[in-house]
């Protein structure tokens, strides 16, 4: 089993920024792929950034530009930095990972609020 905590979510103004942090614990070895998806309310989980463990990168198009992926594989981090923040980003954000075999695994989520 792999446990994720993600933190960084809050509050904060349209063309502001967040720096989301998710770490991972647990049976982290053979994890392939981590991430972030978002949830808005009334609307499905998509997802908004992955990296691989060979620095692979994925964004949605809606966050190209704006956000950033970054992982620590030694520490079995990965975050997301928002910047230029829309209210269309209002949703909660939820860490992803895959281990081998395509066995995905969730955070909580943590809400993010960007205000007009």
């Amino acid at each position: 089993q792999v446990q994720l905590v993600e933190s960084g979510g809050g509050l904060v103004q349209a063309g502001g920024s967040l720096r989301l942090s998710c770490a991972a614990s647990g049976s982290t070895f053979s994890i392939t792929s981590m991430g972030w998806y978002r949830q808005a309310p009334g609307k499905q989980r998509e997802l908004v950034a992955t990296l691989n463990s060979g620095g692979n990168s994925n964004y949605a198009d809606s966050v190209k530009g704006r956000f950033t992926i970054s992982r620590d594989n030694a520490k079995n981090t990965v975050s997301l930095q928002m910047n230029s923040l829309k209210p269309e980003d209002t949703a909660v954000y939820y860490c992803n990972a895959v281990k081998f075999g395509a066995v995905n695994y969730w955070g909580k989520g943590t809400l993010v609020t960007v205000s007009s």
